[in-house]
């Protein structure tokens, strides 16, 4: 069986929402799918006045683990265009993984959440592609045949980078296009990995 972990990042629970509709994609193929989460490494007290959703029920993952699964899918709010910290500081102790070769050939892909429209969707995607591509890793998109990506009757997010969905000033949540986006990734994700564990 295909194993697939799903591995974000969320402060306001944006991204978490996406993370749990790509996960739900990529178990409709039968994959077995882990959710897990980066540790946070904001304050407590300063996460709390910030208003984070603090709740998350997903566990904490180390980075040792990522060699257990097929494929891992990265999910992180933007951050000036760029992953969140957390997400970067935790691909930073990759370090040992990086050495061995111990991800070259898995297949990564990655979703994420901005406030604005314009505000680094794309970037941040392709700027965490970079590191996934350093670990040697199999980078896979949200192709077109996802058609959602193409409406122009409303505010979406996705590109052919991976799903996304926007912010706003937190009141917006992902729009059921967006999750559309995100479950057709975990899908597409999860039939790819599992095609190249058959041929392995």
């Amino acid at each position: 069986m295909t194993k697939i972990l799903v591995l974000y990042y969320s402060s306001y629970g944006h991204t978490e929402t996406m993370a749990g509709a790509v996960a739900e994609g990529a178990r409709e193929t039968g994959a077995d799918v882990v959710l897990k989460r980066v540790p946070e490494l904001v304050p407590d007290e300063v996460a709390e006045k910030s208003g984070y959703k603090t709740d998350q029920p997903a566990p904490v993952a180390k980075p040792d683990e990522l060699t257990e699964y097929d494929a891992i899918i990265f999910g992180t709010p933007t951050r000036y265009g760029n992953m969140a910290s957390q997400m970067k500081n935790f691909l930073d102790q990759t370090g040992s993984l990086w050495a061995n070769d111990k991800l070259v050939g898995k297949v990564a892909s990655v979703f994420t959440s901005t406030a604005t429209q314009h505000g680094g969707q794309e970037t941040t995607i392709v700027s965490t592609q970079i590191v996934l591509l350093h670990l040697g890793m199999v980078i896979v998109g949200l192709p077109y045949s996802f058609k959602g990506m193409m409406r122009m009757d409303e505010i979406t997010g996705c590109s052919p980078y991976g799903s996304s969905t926007l912010a706003g000033e937190g009141d917006r949540q992902p729009t059921n296009n967006e999750l559309d986006g995100a479950r057709f990734q975990g899908r597409h994700v999860a039939e790819i990995a599992g095609k190249l564990a058959k041929a392995a």
